[in-house]
């Protein structure tokens, strides 16, 4: 008895002591904000919609100020006002029919390879990279039928993707939380689809909060199939808020497992502020993941 209690002791004692250590460590990150001083090594961004409280130039001005300059999920009739703030879009969006109605499905294929031919020249033009597809919903449809038809669609652009040098990009998301039904939604499903679209041009979106929920397992997913990520965002699990102590996933290790792949993309913050301030909320993100 008397060891049990002392083994319970040492317990709390070294649990009490990880939890400052977790705490102490969220807190560094937030003193080190005041120097704006960011490391370089993880290529930042934010999501648009998680922030559409600012107008865009309110958004491009608040990033520039926290030392960064992309903004994720923009669209062309936006891309003047990212370029009047020397802002990059770091993940181009518009050519998609929704996150519903998508490439799993042939009748969305005739609408989707005629917005993405044209979306693929936009975006070439512009001057940036990466342009968002999705699955669609599974509505009966079978996984394989749905990676065949992926595939078969995606195909007919990447001629084009490949020679005006735009990455298309497939986001994972969850479908046990947030879209129910949505056929890709573990990463070997996606990186099935890939091998099959067979075009360096074609990658995923890989959405940490989404795969959190959906399959866990983040650092060594990302780690085993790295050459087929070209993307990532984040947000804290439950609830996609602030990606603090609140939460249960601890972002620093899984940035240093991104840099260690050697990834050159970007990360963007797609978690939605809870806190009053929303754009400390914000910096303090960048400076987590910050690494």
């Amino acid at each position: 008895m008397l060891h049990r209690r002392k083994m319970m002791k040492q317990l709390v004692a070294g649990t009490l002591a990880a939890a400052t250590f977790n705490s102490s460590a969220f807190a560094s990150k937030s003193e080190a904000l005041k120097t704006g001083n960011l490391m370089k090594n993880i290529n930042h961004s934010v999501c648009r919609w998680t922030y559409s409280f600012l107008s865009l130039d309110e958004l491009c001005t608040t990033v520039k100020k926290i030392g960064f300059n992309a903004i994720d999920l923009v669209g062309p009739k936006d891309w003047a006002t990212l370029k009047k703030h020397d802002v990059y879009s770091s993940m181009c969006n518009g050519a998609e029919i929704s996150l519903t109605e998508g490439w799993n499905d042939k009748q969305y294929h005739q609408k989707l390879i005629q917005n993405y031919t044209e979306h693929i020249d936009l975006v070439a033009k512009a001057g940036y990279k990466n342009l968002i597809c999705f699955s669609g919903n599974r509505r009966n449809i079978d996984d394989e039928t749905g990676m065949i038809n992926c595939a078969e669609g995606i195909k007919q652009i990447m001629a084009l993707a490949e020679k005006k040098g735009v990455i298309i990009l497939m986001e994972l998301l969850n479908s046990k939380v947030n879209h129910k039904d949505y056929m890709c939604d573990h990463t070997a499903w996606g990186v099935e689809l890939c091998k099959r679209v067979g075009s360096e041009n074609f990658k995923l979106l890989y959405d940490i909060y989404h795969m959190q929920i959906d399959e866990g397992n983040v650092i060594q997913t990302i780690t085993e199939n790295h050459n087929h990520l070209g993307h990532y965002h984040t947000g804290g699990v439950p609830g996609r808020h602030e990606i603090d102590e609140s939460q249960e996933l601890y972002y620093p290790a899984i940035m240093r497992a991104i840099v260690k792949t050697g990834f050159k993309g970007y990360v963007a913050q797609e978690f939605i502020p809870a806190k009053e301030d929303k754009i400390a909320s914000l910096q303090a993100a960048i400076k987590v993941c910050d690494i």
